[in-house]
C-alpha cells in the first residue's frame, strides 16, 4: 500500500472492526422472521458511509474483511458463500446507484442493494440445492430488502455527517 496515510489505515481498521461488531452481534439475534435470510443487515450501515466517506475501494476492502472475519468468527463457514455472492452483488450494485446518484439519496442506493444482496443470496441457495422452489422466497425476500434497505440507508444518511465531524476533529 503506497501512499495511504497511517490514519486513513487506522480508520478503515476501525471500521472494519465497527462492521465485524454489528455482524457477530446481529448473527447472534433471533431472526426477525421464520424465513431463512431475512434479517437487517446492519453492517451494511459502515459500508455504505464507507461510500459516502471514503472510495469505493477502500469500502470493498472493509467489505471483505468484515465476510471473512465474520464467518469465521460467528462460526458461520458454511454460510461464507452467500455472503460473499451476497456482499459482492449488493456492493456492486450500491457502488453504481451511489455514483449515478451522486452519493445523495443514500437510503434508494441502500435498498436497491440490499435487494441485490438477497438475490445473490438466492442465486447461491439455487446452486447448493439444484432446487428452483426456493424462488418461492423471492416476493417476501424483496419486500423485506426494500424495508431493511431503508431502514440501514437511513442509519448512515444519519451517521455519515456525524462521523465525518469526528474523523475532522
Amino acid at each position: 500500500m503506497k501512499n495511504v496515510s497511517v490514519k486513513k489505515m487506522v480508520l478503515l481498521a476501525l471500521f472494519a472492526t465497527i462492521a465485524l461488531t454489528i455482524f457477530v452481534v446481529e448473527s447472534a439475534l433471533p431472526p426477525l422472521a421464520p424465513i431463512p435470510g431475512i434479517k437487517l443487515g446492519l453492517a451494511n450501515v459502515i459500508t455504505l458511509i464507507l461510500l459516502l466517506l471514503f472510495s469505493e475501494k477502500d469500502a470493498l476492502i472493509v467489505l471483505f474483511v468484515r465476510i471473512i472475519l465474520g464467518s469465521m468468527c460467528a462460526g458461520q463457514m458454511m454460510s461464507f458463500m452467500y455472503s460473499l455472492c451476497g456482499g459482492l452483488l449488493c456492493f456492486a450494485i450500491m457502488a453504481t446507484i451511489n455514483r449515478l446518484l451522486r452519493k445523495k439519496y443514500i437510503f434508494i442506493t441502500s435498498i436497491f442493494g440490499a435487494i441485490a444482496h438477497n438475490i445473490g443470496q438466492i442465486g447461491v441457495a439455487i446452486v447448493m440445492t439444484g432446487s428452483l422452489s426456493i424462488l418461492l422466497y423471492v416476493p417476501l425476500l424483496m419486500i423485506s430488502g426494500i424495508l431493511t434497505g431503508c431502514f440501514t440507508g437511513l442509519c448512515a444518511f444519519f451517521a455519515a455527517p456525524k462521523i465525518r465531524h469526528i474523523m475532522s476533529v
